[in-house]
């Protein structure tokens, strides 16, 4: 019986919301809070369980601090921005509250996937006795669970893994994202990264591209090699990989209106000057698209996210696949979401269970893959994320 506090009322906000509440032997208060309540007020009128709501500035460490010692949660769950990570861990840790996010920190400045700024708080949880969970959404989170588990039940030795995300789903807009516009679009024209022979390789934005033939009839799609935060914690807990890459599908649409809003410097994220104030291109770009929230009754089709492995299994070579199927419009029915927020919000809310529940327990700041795979691995099956192994 714990109380959880879910910071961010966006997409994902609302999936772990619904999610939580699902789980009242686990979660037996919910408290959602955003810098505006009234998005919050919004999605607890869509569940049939007492959602308490509240306002904070994830950005005000001394407000979230505030809010933190008078509700006194037994975890905060960070769905707000990147940029919010290293103050909500701040207001945590002067707290004495347990913390879990979906996505490493960003600083503003620079689109720059990298855990050293989070991975620097270890000795402050662990001297706390507090737990950080880093990256519970599903890439990064339950494929780094996907690779623990196959190191554990699949493979003796992982040597080279392929993580692919494909959205075979339309929205039917002439250009939307299905998350958070000013995230996804930095994390698309940055430059792609992959591991290979210990050192890390760069690559132009979208230059690498191939073909995938996707399962349960998806099919063929072209996927590109980009980088994704996930590949610097599996690396660094899996060294016997060799080489490890991210890979995500992208329409032809999509990529031609981005090539075209790149060109005219509408992707920019340094400030420009207009008419006498600085104003940050993307920033101003975001507020012009449809809001991903408002894209669930619209979107059709399904997600694969999942990982390819390859390696040795009792002295011979094997190519092992574990992937997730996910269906828009059912969840869409059951959550009042898309996809792409389902599949982030539910690890979210799982990650949450593993701590409050203590089987995945420890002081100082984790990644998913340094816990037993198995537990997460059973609730995906069980709360709308069912997983498939194949071997290749």
């Amino acid at each position: 019986m714990s109380h959880v506090l879910i910071i961010g009322a966006g997409g994902v906000g609302g999936v772990v919301t619904h999610k939580c509440a699902q789980v009242p032997e686990v979660f037996s208060k919910i408290t959602l809070a955003s810098r505006t309540e009234e998005k919050c007020k919004r999605i607890a009128a869509q569940i049939d369980r007492p959602i308490d709501t509240a306002r904070v500035d994830a950005d005000n460490v001394e407000e979230t601090v505030a809010l933190l010692k008078k509700l006194k949660p037994d975890l905060v769950i960070n769905v707000a921005l990147p940029y919010q990570d290293l103050p909500l861990m701040d207001a945590c840790l002067e707290a004495g509250i347990d913390y879990l996010d979906t996505a490493n920190y960003e600083p503003p400045e620079t689109a720059k996937f990298e855990y050293k700024w989070q991975w620097a708080y270890q000795d402050r949880f662990k001297d706390k006795k507090l737990m950080a969970l880093l990256g519970s959404g599903f890439d990064p989170g339950v494929t780094n669970v996907f690779t623990a588990w196959i190191a554990k039940h699949e493979l003796d030795e992982i040597h080279e893994l392929d993580i692919i995300d494909a959205n075979a789903g339309s929205h039917g807009q002439p250009f939307a994202t299905n998350f958070n516009p000013e995230i996804n679009i930095r994390e698309v024209t940055a430059k792609g990264r992959f591991w290979e022979n210990g050192a890390w390789k760069e690559t132009d934005p979208l230059s690498v591209r191939q073909s995938f033939d996707f399962p349960q009839g998806i099919g063929p799609m072209n996927i590109y090699l980009m980088y994704h935060e996930e590949l610097e914690s599996i690396v660094r807990f899996f060294p016997t990989i060799k080489r490890a890459r991210f890979w995500m599908t992208f329409s032809d649409n999509y990529l031609k209106h981005l090539e075209v809003l790149q060109n005219v410097g509408m992707t920019r994220i340094d400030p420009v000057m207009f008419e006498g104030r600085e104003i940050i291109p993307l920033q101003f770009l975001k507020a012009l698209l449809p809001d991903p929230a408002s894209l669930g009754p619209l979107t059709k089709g399904k997600t694969c996210i999942g990982c390819v492995a390859r390696g040795i299994k009792d002295g011979k070579d094997k190519t092992v696949y574990v992937y997730n199927i996910c269906d828009h419009e059912e969840c869409y029915r059951e959550v009042q979401s898309q996809a792409i927020s389902y599949t982030t919000g539910v690890p979210a809310m799982i990650g949450g269970m593993m701590m409050l529940t203590r089987k995945w327990r420890g002081e100082g700041v984790f990644n998913m893959e340094q816990f037993d795979p198995d537990p997460f691995m059973d609730a995906l099956n069980k709360h709308g994320l069912p997983w498939n192994v194949t071997t290749l």
